[in-house]
């Protein structure tokens, strides 16, 4: 199982090579499914979602397909997934995300999917990774609503928190000294990642990938 998991998607120079790395062919003989589905709830300006999406132009992919899971029914989500080498989960909502992985299906589908398959996670689509989403149960440092249903369960596909956009001005809320707190609630480890850092996972090795500032806690 290979997952990448940024705060701010591909940022830098260091974490496209650590993509590059994780999908071994040239990324333009590769498809793309980027997944949009955790932004559909959020307001406002939608430019970070365009920025996000432009990943698979700017790295040269074959092929960038749009899955919205909650906008389609199960099997053709599935399929174009399937279609897919690298499945790029977008930010936004970490609950609304969830929700609908749960209900297409797809959390099953996912640990399959990713036996021959890369997993990107930017933002919440790293978040919905970890085992559980207790640490996103508050609006403390992400203002983060609970829309849909009580989404407390997570992938699994990784056994710790991650916590992105650390010391950013985007979210005031996300200093150290706040992550250090609210890690306590937990006794898994904690990692607070900045939008130049990543988590590369190959099965249960980690590394991690960094051009700025990132802390671990627990």
């Amino acid at each position: 199982m290979k997952l990448l998991l940024t705060s701010d998607g591909i940022t830098n120079e260091s974490i496209k090579k650590a993509l590059q790395d994780l999908c071994v062919r040239p990324f333009g003989e590769l498809k793309l499914a980027f997944i949009p589905t955790a932004a559909n709830v959020e307001d406002g300006d939608k430019d970070w979602l365009i920025k996000d999406i432009s990943y698979g132009m700017k790295l040269g992919f074959a092929e960038t397909d749009i899955v919205d899971i909650s906008a389609i029914d199960a099997e053709m989500a599935e399929r174009r997934l399937e279609n897919a080498d690298v499945l790029m989960f977008g930010g936004g909502n970490t609950f609304h995300l969830m929700y609908w992985l749960q209900k297409s299906g797809l959390k099953q589908q996912i640990p399959e999917l990713l036996k021959t398959r890369v997993y990107v996670g930017i933002s919440a689509g790293s978040m919905v990774a970890t085992a559980n989403l207790v640490l996103s149960d508050s609006p403390r440092l992400y203002n983060n609503e609970k829309i849909g249903a009580d989404a407390t369960q997570g992938l699994g596909l990784v056994d710790f928190h991650i916590r992105p956009h650390l010391n950013s001005l985007h979210f005031p809320a996300m200093s150290v000294e706040n992550v250090e707190k609210i890690s306590k609630e937990v006794t898994e480890p904690v990692y607070a990642i900045d939008d130049t850092t990543a988590i590369r996972v190959v099965d249960r090795d980690m590394q991690i990938i960094s051009e700025g500032m990132w802390k671990r806690f627990n």
